[in-house]
């Protein structure tokens, strides 16, 4: 309590006046961007907005934790520190797995978005502020993980090591995949590294291979001096562009055949990538796990964990591509459904068959996991019928809010019986180590997956926030979902909605105590109905998605791993109280409902009324039965120049079904930049369609 009670004073001692009309910090980069296993290390974070008061830091995964060790004291008689810039102690364990973290951040404006650091094996190294020209390179000692920035246009850095002949280096760059989750970083950098001998000769230069991060291998041509050179490939800079290259003569995995493992078991696998000695196997011990899903783990090669990769867990049946040939119809390779076939496009122009039989209008579904977990296939997907004609084919495979290179086709009907052939090849002809794959073959049985949009909400004493939670259907599944809430911060109950018949959003409403305190939890989201004629019930626990602003103004979504539910102090619109809570609509009727905000001293920024979770012409969320809608024509939602007061008309369409009590919410939204709004929410509204 006593803990509680002097994080509270840090908090009301950081709000005022001066905190109205201001955002949650958007984070923008950590320096250095990587920490050291078995260290204790110090970073600065950067955001945009103020990170003044910051208290709790949340570190996603094990074995990692860290504080803020920036003073956040002011003098009574002054306004609170606009702090964009703050300073992090990162305590990591000798044994933190190796890989990217999420970073988060509870202020009194709500909880942050997310930050990426990085933990290494090796010491860390961030560059010196004069780094530009071959003379003066960084001296650094290998091996090294060096971290730095793209700062500014043209911008080049040089760092000098020493080598002995034969050497085998292996260097792998994070940078841009480190800015795919950064909100408010609308360019990317495209990292390029060269090596270079002391006089300057060229030994190598890499740009893309994750994405557009290097990932380089060397062998030194002799004894001596070497220059990592590190530019961004177009000479464009950000000072947001941090980067972090590991450095080292160990091995490193990229991916593994077979990608999948079977749930519970270990199993003996093949990795493939640079630096690896021979056709030495490995071992990976799978966690129990339902369904398919896929962990980053840590394979057993040799006496030494290697680095994190990329690995399947299946409770499938799984299939290996045998070694007999199966490049054609006739030599497809039998398997049987459902099960998970594990294969490789091994070498240039391979394509891989694969026979099931199946009786006419059987339905299924084909989901192939590759190019997203690292390997570098780019497949193409094809049904045939026994004879080789093309039935149906996939490319690149939508999943929620984001194309990917991967292929997939759901809820395919067999036309007769018989047999039939699952095709796979690379689009553009390649192969080799590198190329494995993963399908997912299921019977196309009625199903949904959730989302949500948005990774965190914010709340504040006595207020409520709102989460929209989206559904995909599969397969002809349109019954209701009941939403649920896990792992609640104390002080808040959350009222769950559901999500109707055919309809595609249901929305959460989080509702904060009048003395809770600040707080900040990662919640589990999780949508349960019944499905198929035994009336099975099964539960489907929803995917968070980030917000990105997009170049021109895109509003853009990345998949994460949190959302977090956050409890705040300063509120620009501490409360959004309606008329009515509870209103019944016959088809063809419409209602009005009063909005009175109260807004905090100072706070006179325009505020949008809505129901539905918009920007510019899409809608990405509604939560209202069919057929109802805002009448815009007469309802009074843009509220300018400290206005309090609006409203909003619900139309009722004349061929309505009845609806009992769908849960909905009347947003107040700010906006912060032309993508990012500060959502205030009232208490739940219940909308009802009645009969005739």
């Amino acid at each position: 309590m006593r803990y509680l009670l002097s994080l509270l004073m840090v908090f009301v001692g950081s709000v005022g006046p001066v905190l109205a009309q201001t955002s949650y910090p958007m984070l923008m980069s950590i320096e250095p961007v990587a920490v050291q296993a078995g260290e204790v290390s110090e970073v600065a974070v950067n955001s945009r907005y103020s990170m003044h008061g910051s208290t709790t830091v949340f570190v996603s995964g094990e074995g990692v934790t860290a504080e803020v060790i920036t003073d956040m004291t002011f003098p009574p008689d002054k306004d609170p520190p606009k702090l964009q810039k703050i300073n992090l102690r990162i305590t990591a364990s000798e044994d933190a797995q190796l890989g990217v973290r999420d970073l988060r951040l509870l202020t009194p404006r709500g909880t942050s978005t997310l930050g990426q650091l990085v933990v290494v094996r090796d010491p860390v190294v961030y560059e010196i502020a004069k780094n530009n020209t071959a003379a003066e390179a960084q001296e650094v000692t290998l091996p090294a993980t060096i971290c730095g920035r793209i700062e500014r246009a043209e911008d080049v850095d040089f760092f000098r090591f020493t080598g002995k002949a034969g050497a085998r280096l292996v260097f792998h760059v994070r940078c841009m995949r480190l800015q795919d989750r950064i909100h408010d970083l609308q360019k990317h950098a495209d990292p390029l590294i060269a090596l270079r001998n002391a006089s300057g000769t060229t030994i190598a230069v890499v740009d893309n291979h994750f994405a557009a991060d290097p990932l380089m291998s060397v062998e030194l041509p002799q004894d001596g001096e070497y220059l990592l050179e590190v530019r961004d490939v177009r000479y464009q800079g950000n000072t947001y562009w941090q980067y972090a290259i590991e450095v080292h003569d160990r091995p490193f995995v990229q991916t593994l055949f077979p990608l999948g493992v079977a749930a519970g078991q270990t199993g003996t696998v093949q990795p493939a990538g640079v630096n690896l000695p021979g056709d030495q196997t490995a071992t990976v011990a799978a966690p129990a796990a339902v369904g398919t899903q896929v962990m980053e783990l840590p394979l057993q090669f040799g006496d030494q964990p290697t680095n994190p990769v990329p690995v399947v867990i299946s409770d499938l049946p799984l299939i290996t591509e045998s070694t007999d040939e199966n490049n054609t119809p006739e030599s497809a390779m039998p398997v049987s459904i459902p099960g998970g076939i594990n294969g490789r496009i091994s070498t240039d122009a391979d394509i891989d068959c694969y026979r099931f039989t199946a009786k006419k209008g059987e339905r299924f579904s084909f989901e192939v996991l590759a190019r997203e977990f690292q390997s570098e296939l780019d497949s193409n997907l094809r049904i045939l019928n026994a004879d080789g004609k093309r039935l149906t084919e996939n490319d690149d495979l939508r999943r929620f809010r984001r194309t990917y290179a991967d292929s997939g086709v759901e809820n395919w009907a067999a036309p007769a019986d018989g047999d039939y052939i699952i095709e796979i090849r690379d689009l553009h002809l390649r192969g080799g180590d590198t190329f494995p794959y993963f399908i997912k073959v299921t019977r196309a049985e009625p199903t949904f997956d959730l989302y949500l949009d948005t990774d965190k909400t914010q709340v504040f004493p006595g207020s409520c926030g709102v989460v929209f939670v989206n559904v995909v259907r599969k397969n002809g599944f349109q019954d209701a979902i009941d939403l649920a809430v896990d792992d609640m911060p104390t002080g808040m109950i959350a009222h769950c909605g559901r999500i109707l018949p055919g309809r595609d959003s249901g929305c959460i409403v989080f509702q904060a105590h009048e003395t809770a305190e600040p707080e900040m939890a990662n919640v589990r989201i999780t949508g349960s109905a019944i499905v198929g004629d035994d009336e099975e019930k099964i539960t489907r626990v929803a995917a968070p998605y980030q917000e990105t602003y997009q170049p021109g103004g895109g509003r853009g979504q990345w998949p994460v791993n949190w959302h977090t539910v956050a409890v705040g102090v300063a509120a620009d619109v501490p409360r959004v109280t309606l008329s009515t809570y509870d209103i019944s609509l016959k088809p063809g009727e419409s209602k009005r409902i009063e909005v009175t905000l109260e807004r905090a001293e100072g706070f006179d920024k325009n505020v949008q009324l809505d129901l539905q979770f918009r920007h510019l012409s899409r809608t990405y969320a509604d939560p209202l039965p069919k057929g109802v809608s805002i009448d815009t024509k007469n309802s009074q939602t843009l509220l300018t120049a400290g206005a309090t007061k609006g409203h909003i008309t619900l139309t009722c369409a004349a061929d309505s079904s009845p609806v009992e009590k769908q849960q909905a919410v009347v947003m107040a939204n700010v906006s912060l930049n032309f993508v990012m709004k500060a959502t205030y929410a009232s208490e739940p509204l219940f909308v009802t369609v009645s009969a005739e």
